[in-house]
């Protein structure tokens, strides 16, 4: 895997990448994480480098080294406010399943005079199109719509790190977000994605997201496959 040559260190995306690794399951909890030799292949970086980003992963309370017993997942819930997303991706970890996440698109597109995006983002905006696979099978259709300065993201960061994480790495902390739902008939094209038939209702979440001036960060909409699993919500008392 290539790591971003940018401004962030390299032990940094590791343990970020290992984090969403844990939080969506791929390294369930009680677990093993693959070795240090194995990481630093996969990473092609310096031993010091992956036992730093396990370092912190370890301070984090996510993680913990036995001598001679490997690194051993011991949490697997995030501590972060970021993401709302992630309260129900670990759900769906605690039950023992499985979330991968694969990128369909990171550009910069021309939004149609009309429609919500043009609405909330003006004439163009940067547009994250990615799959959330349940078990292997496609459950979930994200599309982001942000800013044009979040044009610099990589597609390697986008599809192996949290979005929120990565926004609040650019300096923008989220302090506020709206979610709406509705039964829809999905586009053509994500119907494909999806694998369901033409013409299946599916449930449609449309997510605002703000910054603590009350700007419009982030704009999403998502198609969830609900036959394969219900959508849900806690509420904290």
């Amino acid at each position: 895997m290539n790591l971003s040559r940018n401004k962030r260190p390299l032990y940094i995306q590791i343990m970020n990448i290992l984090k969403d690794r844990i939080l969506h399951g791929v390294y369930p909890l009680g677990t093993n994480i693959p070795s240090e030799p194995q990481l630093e292949q996969e990473f092609n970086v310096s031993k010091i480098t992956v036992r730093n980003a396990i370092k912190e992963l370890a301070q984090e309370g996510y993680l913990e080294k036995g001598s001679g017993k490997g690194t051993k997942v011991i949490r697997n819930a995030s501590l972060s406010k970021l993401s709302k997303w992630k309260r129900f991706t670990e759900l769906l970890v605690e039950e023992g399943h499985q979330i991968r996440k694969q990128l369909l698109r990171a550009e910069v597109i021309r939004n149609e005079e009309g429609t919500l995006p043009y609405r909330l983002m003006g004439e163009q905006c940067f547009y994250i199109e990615r799959l959330y696979l349940l078990n292997e099978k496609p459950y979930i259709h994200f599309a982001n719509y942000l800013s044009l300065r979040m044009a610099k993201l990589e597609p390697g960061d986008l599809n192996d790190q949290s979005l929120y994480e990565l926004l609040e790495e650019q300096g923008i902390t989220l302090e506020k977000y709206r979610d709406e739902f509705a039964a829809a008939i999905a586009p053509p094209h994500v119907e494909d994605v999806l694998r369901v038939s033409a013409g299946t209702p599916l449930l449609k979440r449309l997510r605002y997201s703000y910054d603590e001036l009350g700007n419009l960060i982030e704009f999403s909409t998502g198609h969830y496959s609900t036959d394969m699993h219900n959508y849900v919500v806690n509420y904290d008392t």
